[in-house]
């Protein structure tokens, strides 16, 4: 709805960055003298082999790597364009009834952040979140070599019921898709022909066909799962299509990776204004004394569906006919 700089090679410290000297490799050799051994040269040169097969291990295993930045969860790595993907984490927890209702006086919770802890080699991110009507909300995110996992535990220590029904994160993807991340610049649905969603199990382009455009805000796009109160979703125009699965993607601007993002339990897919795309997950909300689990993945990976496919669907084998799971107590 409504930095850092660039991505660096992290060093290994158990990978030395000058091969171990032998005592004859700094004896001085005087001029005319041929040196009786070739056992330091090529201890040398197993050196620099070594070094290298160092600095290939860590490039390898490098992947992605997160930041944090006031209310951005920044995703970090060579791979992407631009170097990072933003995501504004969370933009909005949000009540049920949330259709026609006012966003900021009725839908929006407000909420608190703390940052517990990263990991020195950026991979693990540790948050809490804490809702003004007292739910607390844990976050430990993961970074991989083209993933990244998200773990959340919403817990209820209060006497009264939370009224977190279901909440955003907004990735935002302009440079990604080979457009600007300035929302003052261009045509903020310029991106759209990159994203997509799954239509009776076929990959869609957007705009979809029957784009809604009448809602209490606009522009913007809604897909509702089965099993979703249309009641309870964000207040944009409210596509007819019912998403065959909890994807939703895009491919970058040279068409060489995919970027897609699902979440387990998911209330809706969203496009939004700011040249992002959402998997928005569902809390349901939380009776006092309950704690519930949520799972959200995502995606950078090479330009290969169903390569895509298989992997959402090992990881979510919840989602089957555009349907998720309802919350069982954690």
């Amino acid at each position: 709805m409504h930095g850092h700089g660039p991505w660096r090679l992290p060093i290994n410290p158990r990978c030395p960055l000058t091969p171990s000297l032998s005592p004859s490799e700094g004896e001085r050799v005087p001029a005319g003298r041929v040196r009786g051994s070739m056992k330091p040269r090529r201890e040398f040169v197993l050196g620099v082999l070594i070094l290298l097969a160092c600095f290939c291990r860590v490039a390898a295993g490098a992947g992605l790597a997160l930041a944090r930045e006031g209310e951005w969860l920044i995703v970090q790595g060579a791979s992407i364009p631009g170097n990072e993907i933003r995501i504004h984490y969370l933009e909005a927890y949000c009540r049920a009834g949330s259709t026609e209702a006012d966003w900021a006086k009725h839908t929006v919770i407000p909420y608190t952040n703390e940052l517990i802890s990263l990991s020195p080699d950026r991979k693990v991110l540790r948050l809490r979140d804490t809702l003004a009507d007292g739910l607390v909300v844990e976050h430990s995110i993961t970074a991989r070599k083209d993933e990244v996992d998200f773990r959340l535990v919403a817990h209820n220590p209060t006497a009264h019921r939370s009224e977190a029904h279901w909440a955003q994160p907004c990735v935002r993807l302009g440079a990604f898709t080979g457009f600007s991340n300035d929302l003052s610049q261009g045509d903020l649905n310029d991106y759209l022909p990159k994203c997509f969603i799954f239509v009776e199990g076929k990959l869609a382009r957007l705009p979809t066909p029957d784009w809604a455009t009448q809602a209490r805000y606009t522009p913007g796009q809604v897909w509702c799962p089965r099993g979703v109160p249309r009641s309870d979703i964000n207040p944009r125009p409210l596509s007819s299509l019912v998403p065959s699965n909890g994807l939703i993607g895009c491919f970058s601007g040279d068409d060489r990776l995919i970027f897609a993002t699902a979440w387990e339990p998911y209330q809706e897919l969203f496009q939004g204004v700011a040249r992002c795309l959402h998997s928005d997950f569902r809390l349901g909300g939380i009776e006092p004394g309950e704690t519930r689990r949520v799972h959200g993945k995502l995606y950078l990976v090479p330009n290969d569906v169903p390569a895509l496919l298989k992997r959402y669907r090992q990881d979510f084998p919840e989602h089957r006919a555009g349907t998720n799971s309802h919350h069982e107590p954690g």
